[in-house]
């Protein structure tokens, strides 16, 4: 593990120059779940007995208080609370944080809060109360509404509370977002079509909708089931599109679609290489400096994490984004966005001139991957659909 840096380190002078700082995003990430799901390799953790609520929320103020110096005076922009199921923490909890959040860093006038939220967590009112403590915008992990699926995905849910619980998401928020995976094990085509007709029927302003992928070190990795052969997955995407853009919803993202003045900002943000800090068990920062930008990750198993976050040691790696990297990690984020990046974002954010990114450019243009002028570069349809092959185009050599 790399000693941990002060202030004054990171000030120093380097070989990037960063005219003006990003936008700033904070991530808080809540680790419990009722059940880890076959297919889930994130940092998730099974409650079992009491969860530590407020012994956790100490830590997260800990961690964030001894990133402060690294985010002075800068604004942020919007807040994720993300999981496991942040939504099995109570009201009280999740109020307690923000309170604590905004005491300690200058939120934006209308920041974006989002917090996730599962259909099997929530009782009557309990989405409401998450409004009252100050969130904004409910992100609900619905994934199918079929039950013969959701069984087979581990959900603890079944149709009948992912259709209340988004129906309450409705009621208690001006905007929410539904997740929905494609290409489930024994999925047909008109099982997707069903799970789409009954996912656009309930009005959401934005819909995430995720390929199912056999992730290393899953339950599914072990036991992998038989799932949609790739020519129907890509079929099956298309319908997704056509159908979310017939009922006003515009791909702007890879895996986001969103009405007109509905798009997450959050993820705007990872996307548009912004900056974030990640507080909690397991959870990754990107910050810029005037001469550098640096990736963080905090200790990952919870009881460690809440230990080594107390005594304000949270941070378990951390490291400078080489100049040779810089590019690639520019490029994976912003041609997943529908309109691209403009070239001038481009060098402001990564300190670097554009004829870094150049002769990448000039190639995926020749093969018909991205259109651009003088302005602004964007993925083509091929692009959009062959994205891989596009961002490594940008890889160091």
């Amino acid at each position: 593990m790399a000693p941990r840096q002060d202030i004054q380190h990171y000030m120093r002078s380097g070989t990037l120059q960063l005219a003006a700082l990003p936008p700033l995003s904070l991530y808080v990430h809540l680790p419990w779940c009722i059940r880890k799901c076959p297919y889930c390799d994130f940092n998730s953790h099974e409650a079992v007995g009491e969860m530590p609520e407020q012994r956790y929320i100490d830590a997260l103020i800990a961690d964030l208080e001894a990133a402060l110096p690294l985010v002075w005076g800068r604004t942020v922009h919007s807040i994720f609370i993300g999981g496991g199921t942040p939504s099995l923490f109570s009201p009280q909890a999740i109020d307690r944080l923000l309170a604590d959040i905004r005491a300690r860093l200058r939120l934006e006038a209308d920041c974006e809060i989002t917090l996730e939220a599962n259909p099997g967590t929530f009782e009557k009112d309990r989405f409401k109360a998450f409004r009252s403590a100050g969130v904004t915008r409910l992100s609900v992990g619905v994934q199918s509404f079929d039950d013969k699926h959701l069984k087979s995905l581990g959900r603890v849910h079944d149709r009948a509370q992912a259709i209340a619980a988004v129906e309450e998401a409705a009621q208690a928020f001006d905007t929410f977002n539904l997740d929905i995976m494609y290409a489930l094990p024994g999925q047909t085509m008109e099982n997707l079509e069903q799970d789409m007709r009954q996912a656009l029927a309930l009005q959401p302003p934005h819909i995430s909708i995720y390929h199912l992928t056999i992730e290393p070190n899953t339950y599914f990795a072990k036991f992998p089931p038989v799932v949609p052969e790739e020519d129907t997955a890509y079929a099956m995407l298309d319908t997704i599109t056509e159908m979310t853009e017939a009922a006003g919803l515009r791909r702007y993202e890879v895996s986001a679609y969103a009405k007109a003045g509905h798009q997450c900002f959050h993820n705007l943000n990872y996307w548009q290489f912004g900056d974030y800090l990640g507080i909690g068990a397991g959870a990754h920062s990107k910050l810029s400096f005037a001469h550098r930008v640096v990736r963080q990750v905090r200790y990952r198993e919870p009881k460690l994490y809440m230990e080594k976050a107390l005594a304000g040691e949270a941070v378990t790696q951390e490291t400078e984004v080489s100049r040779a990297d810089l590019p690639f990690e520019f490029m994976l984020n912003a041609l997943r966005l529908r309109d691209g990046f403009k070239l001038q974002d481009f060098t402001e954010k990564t300190g670097l001139p554009f004829t870094a990114i150049q002769q990448g450019l000039d190639e995926a243009e020749r093969k018909g991957l991205i259109e651009r002028d003088f302005v602004r570069v964007k993925p083509t349809e091929r692009g959009f659909d062959f994205l891989n092959d596009l961002q490594s185009l940008f890889l160091a050599g």
